[in-house]
């Protein structure tokens, strides 16, 4: 939700509320008492029930601090490089995991990666012109941001434009994954990996759902074996060998 210059309602006091203070303020909304008009949202930091009840009836989203029950909104964890923004919610079940993990996250994601969003941003136009056909410009640009490759998004880079302009488009391949498990904890990196990234899957064997809703929502399931010249992306030949 677009916060910028709108009010949104903080009640409460103390070390909880001025923490939903600073991350409401650095999304730029502008903090309200309980009776101003013109907001739609509100934060109630100090589990006052009744004012729960007025704002409710008032017909504001409520977020009430370590009450999941009485919220119609969570507030996430954060890691910011402007413009990118990746957010952990975990529906209220524990702003400690959600802070956790942030916290993990903010030693991988390296302080480029503004640059990097803003550098592919500013390209959107001559990668169009280059690659009109939009399946064949996203394979390019998937095979720019793999794990390893020129612009990996966990790694550091001087230059993204000069790589950008670089880039060609992805030619098509075949990989083969067997499968030993219905556990999706139990794949490999590589297969993990390869099932995030496919454009189709060929699947022989009953391979557990678990397994394919790893892969891409839009990757095509194809009941059969590949064929001999790959179609143009990543091909992934799923083989069910558990016993």
């Amino acid at each position: 939700m677009r916060l910028e210059r709108k009010p949104v309602v903080l009640i409460g006091d103390g070390p909880v509320a001025e923490a939903k203070r600073r991350l409401l303020e650095r999304a730029g909304a502008v903090i309200v008492g309980e009776d101003a008009a013109g907001a739609a949202l509100a934060v109630v930091a100090n589990g006052d029930e009744a004012a729960v009840a007025r704002l409710r009836a008032r017909g504001l989203l409520l977020n009430v601090v370590d009450r999941p029950d009485l919220c119609d909104f969570t507030l996430p964890a954060i890691v910011d490089r402007d413009p990118v923004l990746v957010a952990i919610g975990t529906g209220g079940a524990s702003a400690g995991l959600a802070a956790a993990l942030r916290q993990r996250l903010e030693s991988l994601l390296p302080a480029s990666l503004g640059r990097l969003a803003e550098a592919l941003f500013g390209a959107r136009d001559s990668l169009r012109r280059r690659f009109p056909d939009i399946d064949v410009r996203r394979r390019a640009i998937g095979a720019l941001l793999a794990a390893g490759g020129p612009l990996d998004p966990l790694a550091e880079h001087d230059d993204p434009v000069a790589a950008i302009s670089a880039v060609e488009a992805a030619p098509g391949r075949t990989e083969r994954v067997e499968i030993a498990s219905a556990d999706p904890d139990a794949l490999t990196v590589r297969a993990a990996r390869l099932l995030g990234l496919a454009d189709r899957l060929y699947v022989e064997g009953d391979v557990p759902d678990a397994i394919l809703d790893r892969a891409r929502a839009d990757a095509h399931r194809i009941a059969d074996t590949p064929p001999r010249v790959p179609a143009p992306g990543l091909t992934l030949h799923l083989i069910w060998k558990s016993e």
